[in-house]
């Protein structure tokens, strides 16, 4: 059986989320938003070792042993994503094989659920190639001209909003992202390449942390996720 392991680009310095300290590194009901992410990857035992990689420097801010070397960290993050996490396929290229699998996840989307993460390893484990969460795009679209005003109404008709976890052999997504690392995640690298990845129906509650408004929506999720664990 191929193996499948995760990797968790966390070298970023979030500039778009205006504070002085990464947005990974943030906490969010009392832990880091990166903790979070790491928690939500281990919901499922098939996924065997998730990959933090990160900065130079920022090693000690996690106590690793807590995952019982289940959580690894990588020190050796890259400007952009794309180069995290190639960086990252690099340094594992003794260790996986062309046909295992490779989960990317965003450090700052701390709400995925088990439901969505066993969905999709259900769904894609059984593909050549691989997919990834999304949803349906619901808002009505609007297209801007140069001056700010609305210059179009975009259908959304078959549009998809990318989420994470996205999930590929490794020896396609090594070869998609050294090709095309301009590409803003795995999944475009892949259409590139000329594959079709898959879409599997994600969930409107994975929700990704870009500005500080958005951590009281992702607060009210797990808060709300943990007293429906809580109701006998």
């Amino acid at each position: 059986m191929n193996r499948c392991v995760a990797i968790l680009p966390a070298g970023g310095f979030g500039t778009r989320f205006g504070t002085g300290r990464p947005k990974q590194f943030t906490l969010l009901c009392g832990q880091m938003l990166l903790v979070h992410a790491i928690h939500s990857l281990l919901q499922d035992p098939r996924v065997e070792t998730v990959y933090v990689v990160l900065a130079s420097g920022q090693y000690d801010e996690l106590a690793w042993n807590q995952w019982q070397g289940r959580v690894r960290p990588l020190a050796n993050a890259g400007e952009t994503r794309a180069d995290t996490v190639l960086n990252a396929l690099d340094a594992l290229h003794s260790e996986l094989g062309p046909h295992d699998w490779v989960l990317v996840h965003d450090a700052a989307r701390p709400c995925l659920s088990r439901i969505a993460l066993v969905r999709l390893l259900d769904t894609v484990m059984a593909d050549a190639v691989g997919g990834l969460l999304a949803v349906p795009v619901a808002d009505t679209l609007k297209r801007q001209d140069d001056n700010g005003h609305v210059f179009e109404t975009v259908s959304r008709d078959a549009l998809w909003a990318a989420q994470t976890p996205q999930m590929f052999r490794y020896g396609l997504l090594h070869q998609a992202l050294r090709q095309f690392r301009s590409h803003t995640d795995e999944s475009s690298a892949m259409e590139a390449m000329g594959y079709a990845p898959l879409l599997v129906m994600g969930e409107s509650t994975n929700i990704k942390v870009t500005y500080p408004n958005d951590l009281l929506l992702a607060e009210g999720v797990l808060t709300a996720r943990k007293t429906l664990q809580e109701t006998p």
